[in-house]
């Protein structure tokens, strides 16, 4: 069996210029490295990270919180809907090897913290929970991101 690397990229649903730049950027960035990208496949962060992975000729997961596939994003390769709601953040968080967290609310602090409780490796912009490796500066997250997928 073909063993294919994950990231999951995880954030907030609405979100603002700043934080839609970087998801598409650190989509991109993914896609360049050849890994899959997997999100929660609706708007927000998770639209614009699956926009930069499709940019860069990579394939996109949407692990959806509905019954209904065409609610995912236009960017999403395989919507997979598990009519689990809010218990999906567990899937998303699971099938990344490693995971990326860019801005977010209450869902996405729930999915952090899924994140420590099963030991996954991740790197944030501007995290609402504060960590090792939270960073509040653009060119220190895309660099730390680039030298960890290098490193998976």
């Amino acid at each position: 069996m073909k063993t294919v690397k994950t990231i999951s990229v995880i954030g907030q649903a609405r979100c603002d210029f700043d934080l839609a730049d970087v998801a598409e950027k650190a989509g991109e960035i993914i896609g360049n490295f050849g890994f899959v990208l997997v999100t929660g496949g609706l708007s927000g962060v998770m639209e614009f990270a699956s926009k930069g992975a499709k940019k860069a000729g990579g394939t996109t997961v949407g692990i959806l919180p509905g019954y209904d596939r065409n609610d995912a994003n236009k960017y999403v390769d395989l919507a997979v809907p598990t009519g689990l709601n809010h218990a999906r953040n567990v899937v998303v968080v699971s099938s990344g090897d490693f995971i990326v967290s860019i801005g977010g609310g209450y869902g996405t602090m729930s999915e952090i913290s899924i994140a420590f409780k099963l030991g996954k490796d991740i790197i944030s912009y501007h995290s609402p929970i504060d960590h090792q490796f939270n960073f509040s500066g653009k060119g220190a997250f895309f660099s730390h991101l680039k030298g960890t997928l290098g490193h998976i």
